[in-house]
């Protein structure tokens, strides 16, 4: 929690930017829709070194994700399943940003995504590229979980297989 005059410049920026925060809104809507209509990494990796399938009950959504490992990287992430159009927005998006991490530094980044779409810690900037849009998410907490499918369905997979916990 920002104290001070870090208090003062947090809410002096966030008082500027409000005129502009439906734009943002709007932007992000349209980069959830985008992944939605048109996902990138779609299907099933052949062949698979990670393979892990989740499904939130509350829903019914499902998603499985497989990946190729070479050399202890990354190479290739794909998700498959069915569900809204953050969840499988949030598949596509996921995709993209794991592939050349080794899996410690995927997991790693998986569980920070995690605490963002809990609170837990700050939302990034524009760095998270397309990951940034469902930062709006935040205001759904019934919707956290749509958003974080994919995400707990990788990290289960990698965990397994770095031997951790069993899938």
């Amino acid at each position: 929690m920002p104290t001070g005059s870090r208090l003062l410049f947090s809410c002096a920026v966030e008082a500027l930017m409000l005129p502009y925060r439906p734009m943002l809104e709007e932007l992000y809507q349209e980069i959830i829709l985008d992944h939605y209509r048109r996902p990138r990494n779609r299907g099933t990796t052949v062949p698979a070194d990670i393979t892990a399938k989740e499904t939130n009950p509350l829903c019914g959504d499902e998603i499985s994700v497989t990946a190729k490992l070479v050399d202890g990287k990354i190479t290739e992430v794909k998700f498959d399943g069915h569900g809204c159009s953050i969840s499988l927005a949030s598949a596509s998006i996921m995709t993209g940003r794991l592939v050349g991490k080794t899996l410690p530094e995927a997991r790693n980044y998986i569980e920070n995504f995690q605490k963002m779409m809990r609170g837990d810690v700050p939302y990034g900037g524009k760095e998270l590229g397309d990951l940034k849009a469902l930062e709006g998410v935040l205001k759904f907490p019934v919707r956290v979980k749509c958003a974080t499918l994919a995400w707990h369905t990788a990290h289960r997979g990698i965990t397994a297989k770095l031997g951790d916990q069993p899938v």
